[in-house]
């Protein structure tokens, strides 16, 4: 090759013995690129939209797929800002997703309007994503191109633009996906994944409660019983039936107009969290049972009675709780706080999204919960969703279609 060609190819920002293949893009060119859109390149590998594939003999172009995000440009700005972003490539043991719908959960507006957890700017916010394998890493033999999946995408943990939900396409670790049937759309799984990684991380990682693991067929049963405070809520609705699948009864807490859909989760008993009574209720219940402990699904007040509950019952003294800032407890009962993505490094993320959910979504011994309500289709629409969840939702979640 002459020193002018050279010349040619370095100029078009692309290194030499190129292969007719998908290319990880020079960081001379991905400056550019992003420059343009006055964002901060990624350190991540992409693939370029219109992408020009050269050898040595011919030059061809290609239309390639495109990655549209709703990124949040500075801490506390407003609103989203709907851009083009790189699409990802994934790395070993990660499946890139198209997203097919995203939900919506109460820390994406507290991130956005609080920036009360470090976030790299800009960036995208969001968890919880369900759609189509188009591509997988390296060492990913659970997954293929076109399956039907969800995932929890962890990229509040990371830092990694690519790993968050709130454009076209994520990267999702292939541990934190599973598989979904057909007769499970793409809205209502996509409720899941935050709210049942965080009550994963509550009853089931060593450093919290410690319970057995969910499995289908269900665990026989242990004996033990599990107050879940919130039980309609996202992480109450999921809490309820992972520990049901674990083998444990669960007694919980609801407004009466959710009583019959906890009980349909599973709860044995269910009492309303606004009674005057409900402390004096709940210690009554838990007599001649063994508690295997408390998740507190809400924060505030209900963290002193879950104290006391446990206090006064025989077995397991420990509150596991969403939300910091909860009184003194009682000698011999120890408070645990939750983060949801903790899962991914340890083995309760495999436990539960690899060898637990995909046959107990197929068999139906677990169900997508609580319910999606679609707010409308497009990343564009995903601001007023945040917006919307702000104002609360129960025995509900906001979900947008893409």
């Amino acid at each position: 090759m002459s020193l002018s060609q050279s010349q040619t190819f370095l100029k078009l920002g692309v290194r030499l013995q190129i292969k007719p293949r998908i290319l990880s893009t020079p960081s001379t060119f991905q400056t550019t690129h992003l420059t343009s859109l006055h964002l901060t390149p990624s350190t991540a590998r992409y693939c370029s939209p219109n992408s020009t594939y050269l050898t040595s003999n011919f030059k061809r172009s290609y239309t390639m797929a495109t990655n549209t995000a709703a990124w949040i440009t500075a801490a506390k700005a407003h609103p989203f800002e709907v851009k083009p972003a790189p699409l990802w490539t994934p790395e070993a043991n990660e499946i890139l997703i198209q997203n097919g719908a995203v939900a919506i959960n109460p820390v994406d507006s507290s991130l956005q309007l609080g920036a009360w957890w470090p976030l790299n700017y800009p960036t995208m916010l969001g968890q919880d994503v369900a759609g189509t394998v188009a591509a997988v890493g390296p060492g990913v033999t659970r997954f293929k191109k076109g399956d039907r999946v969800v995932g929890h995408a962890v990229g509040m943990a990371t830092k990694r633009d690519q790993d968050n939900a709130f454009q076209s396409y994520t990267i999702v670790s292939s541990h934190m996906a599973s598989p979904i049937p057909d007769n499970i759309s793409f809205e209502s799984a996509s409720v899941l994944p935050l709210a049942m990684s965080t009550a994963a991380c509550a009853l089931f990682q060593d450093t919290h409660l410690k319970l057995q693991y969910p499995t289908y067929p269900p665990q026989k049963s242990t004996g033990q019983t599990l107050l879940v405070w919130g039980g309609a809520s996202a992480v109450g609705s999921n809490a309820i039936q992972l520990a049901i699948n674990a083998g444990y009864e669960v007694i919980t807490t609801a407004s009466p107009k959710n009583f019959e859909y906890v009980k349909k989760l599973g709860a044995s008993q269910v009492f309303d969290y606004s009674s005057p009574t409900v402390t004096d209720d709940l210690i009554n219940a838990f007599k001649g049972k063994t508690s295997a402990g408390a998740l507190d699904c809400i924060g505030g007040p209900p963290q002193g009675i879950c104290q006391k509950v446990v206090a006064s019952a025989t077995g397991v003294k420990a509150v596991a709780s969403t939300k910091r800032g909860w009184p003194e407890p009682p000698q011999g009962v120890t408070m645990y706080s939750i983060f949801g993505t903790t899962l991914k490094d340890n083995n309760v993320g495999k436990g539960i999204y690899e060898d637990f959910l995909p046959a107990a979504l197929k068999a139906g011994t677990y169900v997508p919960a609580p319910e999606p309500v679609v707010v409308g289709k497009g990343v564009a629409v995903i601001q007023g969703a945040v917006d919307e969840v702000k104002k609360g939702v129960s025995a509900k979640k906001l979900v947008v279609s893409l």
